[in-house]
């Protein structure tokens, strides 16, 4: 246990001493390349193939950063592209964010796989070969530097893909969270005005009663302007005649 720590020591000290000789060119050129890489696979940061393991991330990370480090480059953005390998080795390290990755790279796989298989179809030549060499030929191909170049781009491809879903689906819970919400201080803002009715109701109770009480007492009033019918003459006790209905005017 020991000897590994100590073999794992001298292996930084080595690699402090080499990155101490590269020159500021060096050094600028690689922030640049960092930053400008693209943004959603962190293996091409770190100049990673798929493969790699995660002590293969460690290692690289450890080399990367020494050429970069904030301490040692003069780049303005060496600080950025610092951090940029740090987030990058830390998203390979994280197994949930290393397997959507890699189910990214399995599907570019299988989509390149169908694309190849047409294009055999096409070329008898290269279908009789492939049959011929039992695989063999599909198996060289995976490893040549243009299928690499392939996978890399159809990877950045699936890649984009999903992260302009997952905008999509965060875009549409935002509005569906603002919808909810509006809805809600609607509804508050309702019952609010209902209690503040209800209230104004209330305050008026007491005078209302008393009006009534009042009303009640006094009895119905003649309105104004109105005519009540003459009383029939108490000396005629037989009420012999029809008294007629006094007009207006």
């Amino acid at each position: 246990m020991g000897e590994s720590n100590n073999s794992s020591v001298d292996g930084d000290l080595l690699l402090k001493e080499f990155f101490a000789e590269v020159s500021e060119v060096e050094r600028d050129n690689e922030v640049i390349r960092i930053l400008s890489c693209f943004k959603l696979n962190p293996f091409e940061f770190l100049k990673l193939p798929f493969d790699s393991s995660p002590e293969d991330v460690k290692k690289q990370y450890r080399k990367l950063s020494l050429m970069v480090h904030p301490d040692k480059c003069k780049h303005p953005q060496a600080k950025e592209a610092f951090g940029v390998l740090a987030k990058a080795q830390q998203q390979l390290l994280d197994q949930q964010e290393r397997d959507y990755i890699l189910s990214q790279v399995t599907s570019a796989k299988e989509e390149l796989k169908v694309k190849r298989k047409k294009q055999l179809k096409k070329d008898t030549a290269s279908k009789l070969k492939s049959l011929v060499d039992e695989g063999k030929s599909e198996q060289e191909y995976q490893q040549s530097e243009e299928f690499q170049q392939e996978l890399k781009l159809k990877v950045r491809e699936l890649l984009t893909e999903q992260e302009w879903r997952r905008r999509k689906m965060a875009m549409r819970i935002s509005e569906e969270e603002g919808r909810v919400k509006k809805d809600e201080e609607e509804q508050k803002e309702m019952w609010k005005r209902k209690r503040e009715h209800e209230e104004q109701w209330e305050g008026t109770r007491e005078k209302r009663v008393s009006s009534w009480r009042d009303f009640m007492k006094s009895g119905k009033k003649t309105k104004k302007g109105e005519l009540r019918p003459p009383k029939l003459k108490t000396e005629d006790p037989n009420k012999s005649y029809v008294q007629r209905p006094v007009k207006r005017g």
